[in-house]
């Protein structure tokens, strides 16, 4: 039997899933486990949303669709996405995808070539590693700094940089640290794209979960970086529709009919019915986003709370998302042990900061999209376990 090649011999789970599937094995053995582990909102899509893709299901819209999407829901993308970021967007740039995920994947695919090399940041979300890797590229991470609040340490990534560099990837805000990078660091990351001639892919499925009046800037609104950054978004996390499959990529025309060509190749297109409740969710009534982001903003600061009470444990504040990233160093033990001994011994599931990179050594990630029940007994039974500990 030959072996398998390069592209997916390095491939590994996401942590997320793993320690998933580890905590629903403890369930079935009769334990009880809280869930502080899975990035995706507690809340309901909305029930408008729903009923519209119900009723695109009863209208029969369940046929084949132009692979870059129907053509009425690319309008509307274009339009709310430029002028949530006060860019215009052609029509013709924005292309549907089956969740974010495509407009990482995709993009990386159609920029990156074997040998070139792609900058991304660590800690952070375990795809781009794996995307960068599939193309044949070398990944090249950069530290984020939490005295930085979880932004790039601008003096790493200046020194990484260089004309070998085909692909910057930015996230904010961020996962697994909820940063948000400021106006003033993108203009220097843009600054020096521009001078070494490399393409941007920025990952904003976070864009509008920020807190006490942060905005998320796009690196795409910086002078002359929309001809050269991809924008990845989607509906999983602001409207609640993890498992409905839906998000977008927006990229310079040339480079969108490519993608295009990718989506049609790979996937053919996205689900009809999906497009439609996502066009009900970027034109119908946005009360739902202010009111959750509002409650995640309260479990936030309670998590907060409760986990900087904890001797030797400290959390910076996040900006954005839905995550807190504590820095348990104190203890002397490795992230994964920590995070192994939580769901063992304490009945906690969380993540190893090491699930996001090397540079997530001596942090956990939480989740705060869960009930404020779980938030209060998940740390309090991490606090125990902490305080039972000798340091």
């Amino acid at each position: 039997m030959r072996p398998f090649t390069d592209r997916v011999i390095p491939l590994r789970p996401e942590g997320a899933y793993a320690v998933l599937a580890q905590a629903q094995a403890l369930e079935a053995q009769g334990r009880k486990i809280v869930h502080l582990e899975i990035g995706q909102p507690d809340f309901p899509t909305p029930a408008h949303v729903s009923e519209a893709g119900i009723a695109a299901i009863r209208l029969g819209k369940t046929k084949y669709t132009p692979p870059a999407g129907i053509p009425q829901f690319r309008e509307i993308i274009a339009d709310y996405a430029g002028r949530q970021r006060g860019l215009k967007i052609d029509p013709a740039q924005v292309v549907v995808g089956s969740g974010s995920k495509p407009g990482l994947f995709f993009p990386t695919l159609a920029l990156v070539a074997p040998g070139d090399e792609a900058l991304y940041p660590d800690p952070g979300f375990p795809t781009y590693e794996a995307m960068i890797r599939v193309a044949g590229g070398i990944p090249v991470p950069v530290q984020l700094r939490e005295e930085n609040q979880f932004s790039f340490d601008l003096g790493v990534f200046d020194a990484k940089i260089s004309d070998r560099t085909k692909l910057i990837v930015l996230n904010s805000p961020g996962n697994p640290t909820g940063g948000v990078i400021p106006l003033e660091d993108l203009k220097h990351i843009a600054e020096k794209a521009r001078k070494h001639n490399c393409w941007v892919l920025s990952d904003e499925i976070y864009t509008q979960l920020v807190y006490d009046g942060t905005t998320a800037h796009s690196i795409a609104e910086v002078d002359g970086m929309l001809e050269r950054t991809v924008i990845a978004d989607g509906f999983s996390k602001t409207y609640s529709m993890t498992g409905w499959r839906l998000g977008y990529m927006i990229a310079p025309l040339a480079l969108a009919e490519r993608l295009e060509l990718l989506m049609t190749h790979a996937t053919g297109c996205t689900a009809a019915f999906t497009q439609f409740a996502g066009m009900e969710a970027l034109t119908g009534p946005q009360d739902f986003v202010a009111e959750m982001v509002t409650e995640y903003q309260r479990r936030r600061d309670r998590m907060l709370e409760l986990v900087n009470a904890i001797p030797g444990v400290c959390a910076q504040k996040p900006q954005g998302a839905f995550y807190v990233f504590p820095n348990v160093k104190s203890y002397g033990l490795s992230s994964k042990e920590i995070a192994i001994r939580l769901i063992n011994e304490a009945g906690v599931a969380v993540l190893a900061g090491t699930d996001f990179g090397a540079g997530g050594e001596g942090y956990i990630r939480l989740v705060y999209a869960v009930s404020m029940e779980m938030i209060e007994e998940g740390v309090e039974k991490i606090a125990a376990w902490f305080k039972s500990l000798k340091r």
